[in-house]
């Protein structure tokens, strides 16, 4: 055990159960451990460093800012937030940004939008948040709520009220559940990140979206994992033909600092009013700048090189030995294999390469931009942990 371990050990809450790897640097997919041990790096911090460590063009930008201004409040304008929403508005259309901080905090957002839209148009009673069972979408007491997944309900009741969950790809269920509720918003996940790396029927995205516009519902997507080049487009949902009200997403999108946005569309561009909603460090012009340098780069170029390493993965991971099962889009993928995930992880960590873990899957989350060369490898890595 290394000295960090024994300091976190001692000292941080115990609320992770971490590898017993203590990462000291890296440079692309590529990570050494204290011992000087190397990885290639399939995870990229739960798909947060988008073109892994230490990119030159991301610690440039993020540097640059750092010699003018770390943070000055929401009090006053900085450059990069306000350069990074328009950025944002015009590769999707939709009209207003808010910036927090992580995944959760844009969800929470969402959720106060989807609100107060319903409260202003259909009456103060109409609140409900429907969710999908299996989703997850983050770990505040409100959030918790809008996950449909009990077991992270445990020991944390009661959770915010007003959710109600319904099964994902069954539309008679989810007409059954609007019409029995007063429902402010529906909230989904293209792909169930978390709950097993599972990706929605087009059929059921598009009949959800309409009986969403049909009924003055909110559509929010949360692309807090999805999005960002993560599935082969920006955001996921432009591959089910859909128009979200609101969009979320953090992640991936500020290349390894914190940062979580909430997209708001023509219906409820106008919801939010000065004092509605507020982040101390939302617009931090460090991790907006950072932001920056990640967007631009993700063109059709990069995603097209990203839907090429998808079908490779799952053309030499679909039906390799060991593996019964491969799910997911773009770059975020699960494999379901015959020896237990975390057992098949660990073995991957012996061998040099390190996964994740989703439910009863083995989770890959490369760097949009991994080299071909250590992806191969990497691959290889994997297929022979399966058996």
């Amino acid at each position: 055990m290394t000295e960090v371990m024994k300091l976190d050990e001692q000292y941080v809450a115990g609320t992770y159960g971490r590898y017993p790897i203590e990462i000291t640097d890296g440079r692309g997919s590529e990570c050494r451990d204290a011992q000087g041990r190397s990885y290639i790096d399939m995870g990229t911090g739960i798909a947060v460093n988008s073109f892994g460590y230490c990119d030159d063009e991301w610690k440039a930008a993020v540097t640059a800012q750092l010699d003018k201004v770390s943070h000055t409040s929401n009090l006053y304008y900085t450059q990069p937030g306000p350069e990074l929403a328009r950025m944002l508005c015009e590769k999707t259309g939709l009209k207003k940004v808010f910036f927090g901080n992580s995944g959760a905090e844009a969800n929470e957002c969402a959720i106060k939008v989807a609100r107060k839209y319903a409260a202003e148009h259909k009456g103060e009673e109409y609140s409900v948040i429907v969710t999908l069972t299996n989703s997850f979408h983050g770990r505040t007491l409100t959030t918790l709520a809008a996950t449909g997944q009990e077991h992270y309900h445990e020991l944390f009741c009661p959770l915010t009220p007003g959710f109600v969950h319904t099964p994902a790809n069954d539309i008679e269920a989810l007409k059954q559940t609007l019409a029995c509720n007063k429902v402010a918003g529906l909230m989904m996940e293209c792909v169930q990140g978390e709950g097993g790396v599972i990706p929605l029927d087009k059929e059921f995205a598009a009949a959800a979206a309409k009986l969403c516009a049909d009924n003055d519902i909110v559509l929010i997507i949360d692309e807090v994992q999805t999005g960002n080049g993560r599935t082969g487009s920006l955001y996921a949902y432009m591959q089910y033909g859909i128009c979200p009200d609101v969009v979320t997403t953090a992640k991936g999108l500020a290349g390894g600092l914190p940062l979580g946005v909430c997209m708001m569309g023509d219906k409820v561009k106008d919801v939010l009013g000065r004092g509605d909603h507020g982040s101390t460090f939302g617009m931090n012009p460090i991790c907006c700048a950072g932001a920056l340098s990640i967007l631009k780069r993700i063109d059709d170029s990069l995603l097209e090189e990203v839907k090429e390493k998808s079908r490779y993965i799952f053309d030499e991971l679909g039906g390799a030995q060991g593996v019964t099962e491969v799910t997911g889009m773009g770059l975020m993928i699960g494999v379901k294999t015959v020896k237990p995930a975390a057992d098949v992880v660990k073995e991957c960590m012996d061998r040099g390469v390190l996964c994740l873990t989703a439910k009863d899957k083995v989770r890959l989350l490369p760097a949009l931009n991994i080299p071909w060369e250590q992806l191969k490898l990497a691959v290889e890595i994997i297929k022979g942990a399966c058996i």
